[in-house]
């Protein structure tokens, strides 16, 4: 993995759906849509939906897409925090840039994370649970794009 890309990649999670950055103009009706720009990269988010939702991350280059992530999860059960799941993706890891670490606690929250693969071609899995209940699952794959 390019060390500037994936530095980019984790300053980008973390100005916008993590860091409670500001939504840009909707793309799709009723979609929620979150843009960062840095030199000659790009990164958007757009989702769509609230306890249950559906969206993708995409990286360009120079104009170019390079790099996708689609996701899928869902509230399961009482007491999500959407604060939480944000906290625990704020600490995105450098090798595996994709959601948050493998595990994150906070309180009665543990936040859990697995993936298979690398940059180029992954998918994982991830679950918060709220005092060892699990309330929240989310689903997400993607790689390169060429």
């Amino acid at each position: 993995m390019d060390k500037e890309l994936v530095s980019f990649l984790i300053k980008a999670k973390q100005a916008t759906y993590a860091g409670k950055g500001a939504e840009t103009e909707s793309s799709r009706v009723k979609s929620h849509d979150l843009i960062y720009r840095e030199g000659e990269y790009m990164y958007y988010d757009t989702y769509l939906g609230g306890d249950k939702f559906a969206g993708e991350e995409a990286l360009w280059i120079s104009e170019n897409p390079y790099w996708s992530m689609n996701y899928v999860g869902r509230v399961t059960g009482d007491n999500f925090s959407g604060d939480f799941l944000k906290e625990a993706l704020l600490n995105v890891p450098e090798d595996k840039p994709f959601r948050g670490p493998d595990e994150y606690v906070n309180g009665d929250y543990a936040y859990k994370c697995s993936i298979d693969g690398d940059f180029e071609w992954f998918q994982g899995y991830e679950t918060i649970s709220y005092k060892g209940e699990i309330i929240y699952e989310c689903y997400f794959h993607g790689g390169l794009i060429k």
